[in-house]
């Protein structure tokens, strides 16, 4: 697995197991994840399976250090006097004395900055080893480093061939702001692309393949879901070709800037 490493010199592995929307089987779809080689895994208070997620590394046997675990503190919890009691609430589903990464999950007007700077507090009892946002576009950011005293480690975006954000990732890698890609096979709708289709083909690979990869190539951690055991195999499966830059770039013309679900500017949860 490669690793990238966060701007605290924390190395977060390049590809995550993400778990939204998946609840009935958060057990066995996380213990087959990680049996099939994933080692993060990326979950929120509002996915409703912390609980199913902390069993799943209780019952692995893997060793907590190995292990790389993402939460969210959810839009109704972002109070200055709620925050630090969200996360508790969190770790104590999860099972864990800390998780590695966590991060506030929209940018709720006048209250996602509140809300990060009491993380940072957490941040320095040593209870979250990064910290970080999602679904923050350039202007969040821009309030929130003026006013924040760590900068975010991680920004999770929507991110896929369809909205490939360039510019913005550009952006918050100058910041020393890593990105990680939720959606990043466009929320299922880009797997029967005929263009991505076409790509696989010449490597004889999926077409999810061909979209993890080309997320990896351009620095992004990637965090796709499925809870089908040949998928979560497929997609962990990309470590062994690289897309070449003429490929890479056909997919880039793709960008037509389409956001499935909610818009950080619009969204109204």
């Amino acid at each position: 697995m490669k690793h990238i490493t966060l701007n605290n010199n924390i190395k977060i592995p390049a590809i995550g197991y993400g778990v939204w929307q998946i609840e009935e089987n958060i057990e066995q779809c996380v213990l087959a994840a990680l049996e099939c080689g994933y080692r993060h895994i990326d979950t929120a208070s509002a996915y409703g399976n912390e609980a199913g997620v902390g069993k799943a590394i209780k019952e692995s046997g893997i060793p907590r250090k190995e292990l790389f675990i993402t939460t969210k503190l959810w839009n109704d919890d972002m109070r200055a006097d709620r925050t630090k009691e969200a996360f508790e609430e969190s770790l104590e589903r999860l099972g864990l004395d800390y998780v590695d990464l966590y991060l506030t999950h929209w940018p709720v007007k006048n209250k996602y900055i509140k809300s990060y700077l009491e993380m940072e507090k957490l941040y320095e009892r040593g209870l979250i080893k990064a910290i970080g946002v999602s679904n923050c576009l350039q202007h969040h950011l821009d309030d929130l480093l003026e006013k924040c005293g760590i900068v975010p480690a991680v920004n999770q975006i929507q991110i896929h061939p369809r909205w490939n954000q360039a510019a913005f990732i550009q952006y918050c890698l100058n910041k020393g702001i890593a990105v990680e890609a939720y959606s990043p096979l466009g929320n299922g709708n880009l797997i029967g692309d005929t263009e991505i289709e076409e790509i696989a083909r010449l490597y004889n690979r999926s077409t999810a393949q061909i979209i993890i990869r080309w997320h990896l190539q351009r620095g992004v951690i990637v965090l796709p879901k499925s809870a089908t055991l040949t998928r979560i195999r497929e997609n962990i499966n990309v470590f062994n070709f690289t897309l070449k830059e003429e490929h890479m770039e056909r997919i880039n013309q793709m960008n037509d800037d389409t956001c499935y679900g909610g818009h950080p500017d619009t969204f109204t949860f």
